[in-house]
């Protein structure tokens, strides 16, 4: 992972509806640490406040998550705080992610941040783009 990005995974969820919450966003508990873990681990990002979730066009299939950290929250940023951690939600990401569920995954051959998303439509196979 380099210093200004953070790598993220796409994940269909079949046969799950959509369920009203609180927060266009939700974290797991693996989530929330790690991301703790990413802003208190980096001196040089002391200021930084949270993570910036969005969505470009690239890939295969179409979109693909972005992660950044960030300092301020946008002017169209949606605000997710859980449990301390803040995450914002550019405005072209907001319907895209909303729903979802980001969790942190590790094994023996990665580390990622992985979106259950149940507004996808489609994916590429490697599971780095999407269609919504």
């Amino acid at each position: 992972m380099s210093a200004s990005s953070v790598r993220a995974t796409v994940q269909a969820v079949s046969k799950r509806k959509l369920q009203a919450t609180w927060a266009a966003l939700t974290l797991t508990p693996s989530a929330v640490h790690k991301i703790k873990q990413l802003l208190q681990d980096k001196p040089e990002h002391t200021k930084r406040v949270g993570l910036k979730v969005g969505v470009r066009t690239r890939g295969c299939n179409g979109l693909s998550y972005t992660l950044e950290y960030t300092k301020t929250k946008g002017d169209s940023d949606e605000e997710v705080v859980q449990d301390g951690v803040k995450v914002f939600i550019e405005k072209k990401a907001q319907l895209t992610l909303l729903g979802t569920e980001m969790d942190f995954v590790e094994d023996k051959l990665s580390r990622e941040f992985v979106f259950s998303n149940p507004n996808i439509k489609g994916m590429c196979g490697c599971g780095e783009s999407f269609n919504s």
